[in-house]
């Protein structure tokens, strides 16, 4: 006999015990916000203020929004991936072999950047589909969430 795991309105759980895929992805998510901000106090503990200084400027990738929804989903799901953090990470890895002080802001970077997607994630706001802001792999974010 196979259990059913389909998710409830009531409980936020999977029939069966198990938390929700996307509990889970959020709390994931917040795990590595907080593992990139302890590496940025790791690097340099004077430091700990950039990620939070960083923080909106992963944001301007909405501005593909005043051109059309679809291209604002494509240039916020392009920015908000941690691709781009590892990538950096990569790269600092490397310029650590030459170049100490261009590797460090590099990571600073990196960690930054995973910060953001972190802390936007553990907050619900996912990548977005592209036929609404609100709709987001994560589910649905804001007012609208509570009408429907």
């Amino acid at each position: 006999m196979t259990e059913e795991r389909h998710t409830t309105q009531d409980s936020g759980a999977l029939r069966g015990g198990g938390p929700r895929p996307v509990a889970i992805m959020r709390t994931e998510s917040g795990l590595i916000a907080a593992l990139a901000m302890l590496g940025t106090i790791a690097i340099d503990p004077g430091l700990w203020w950039f990620p939070l200084a960083m923080f909106l400027l992963f944001d301007l990738s909405i501005l593909g929004y005043l051109r059309s929804t679809a291209l604002g989903a494509f240039w916020y799901n392009a920015v908000h991936t941690y691709v781009w953090s590892a990538v950096l990470g990569a790269v600092a890895i490397v310029l650590s072999l030459s170049s100490p002080a261009a590797a460090t802001w590099v990571a600073l970077i990196a960690l930054a950047w995973a910060f953001h997607v972190g802390v936007d994630r553990m907050l619900g706001y996912g990548l977005k589909l592209p036929d609404a802001f609100t709709h987001t792999h994560l589910g649905t974010i804001g007012n609208t969430r509570r009408a429907s």
